[in-house]
């Protein structure tokens, strides 16, 4: 085929030779453009997918039932396997009381200084301190006895609260926070209660939910009130949740444990990536173990995630809020 020279080529056409350069300028920026956010997505979705398979070996290797849900609160994604089987609580279920506590105080100012004495009528099984004071001897505010509840799951505590609030107002609070199926039906040590299958319930996507309200303080109290509950759980305290989470990390949790039963309610705040996490489980076996295998492998996967950019690359978190922070204004 015949071709024209360069010279020719270029004297004939030079509209055709503009189209050319600006093909190859525009070739040029493309390949210095940031990769398109789907590209990342893909990245994401591996390590999203890589989790999901972690905790559904953690739930099927488990000798009884266990279930869990997980919320990444920046993102609002969900993690969950069987997280829609009721389970008993154990301890847990105290959350729910302290939560009506300071939803009460709002319309009752006095509600949490009032004082009940503690007496040898008042105390429970399954206390600490309190089991041991002398009778008639000290009268605790309802807020100190919350703070025993949570601290110590104390149960003469939980007793003395539950008498003071109500169980059908305790209820009705979590239906409110969209938990219909998280049930308080008795009072502490009850094993009779329990034999009859009369037992305090939730589900790991209803107690997840609840979880989520607390670190947004989307609660039917003052962001003060708000701040004060989940100061009270974050209240340092062990557990199989907080085993593989360093110590500088807040956790804001209640763990619940009776015979067959591993519980726990949490809301861990690693930096730039906070999470909810709960897992529940009963029929024997060590339901700690479940536990701290959940905890240590939501760690993992959220604190790979704090502080990255849109590539994966990790900046000191100072950095990035300041730099994101001022491309938002």
């Amino acid at each position: 085929m015949h071709q024209s020279p360069p010279q020719a080529w270029s004297a004939a056409r030079p509209g055709r030779r503009f189209l050319h350069v600006l093909a190859l300028a525009a070739f040029a920026f493309a390949s210095l453009a940031p990769y398109p956010a789907s590209a990342q997505e893909e990245h994401l979705s591996i390590l999203r997918a890589k989790f999901q398979a972690g905790l559904e070996a953690i739930v099927r290797d488990y000798e009884g039932v266990a279930a869990l849900h997980v919320v990444d609160l920046t993102t609002g994604e969900r993690f969950a396997v069987r997280d829609d089987l009721v389970f008993p609580q154990a301890s847990a279920i105290k959350v729910p009381i302290l939560l009506e506590l300071f939803r009460r105080a709002e319309s009752d100012p006095g509600l949490l200084r009032r004082r009940v004495e503690m007496t040898d009528e008042v105390r429970t099984g399954g206390s600490g301190v309190l089991n041991v004071l002398t009778d008639g001897g000290s009268a605790l505010s309802l807020e100190d006895y919350a703070i025993y509840m949570i601290l110590h799951s104390d149960n003469t505590a939980t007793n003395v609260l539950i008498d003071a609030l109500g169980m059908d107002a305790i209820n009705a609070l979590s239906a409110s926070l969209g938990a219909p199926r998280t049930l308080l039906r008795r009072r502490m040590i009850r094993p009779e209660e329990s034999a009859r299958g009369n037992e305090n319930v939730s589900t790991p996507r209803e107690a997840a939910l609840v979880m989520e309200k607390i670190a947004r303080c989307e609660l039917p109290m003052s962001q003060a009130a708000c701040a004060r509950v989940r100061e009270i759980l974050e209240v340092p305290k062990g557990g199989p949740i907080r085993t593989p989470v360093p110590s500088s990390v807040p956790i804001a949790f209640k763990p619940g444990g009776i015979t067959g039963v591993a519980t726990v309610w949490g809301l861990v705040g690693v930096p730039d990536r906070p999470y909810v996490l709960v897992v529940m489980s009963n029929y024997g076996g060590d339901g700690g173990a479940v536990i701290e295998a959940a905890s240590a492998l939501a760690y993992g996967y959220f604190s790979r995630l704090s502080g990255i950019t849109e590539h994966g690359t990790r900046v000191p978190l100072d950095v990035k809020r300041r730099v994101l922070g001022g491309s938002r204004r």
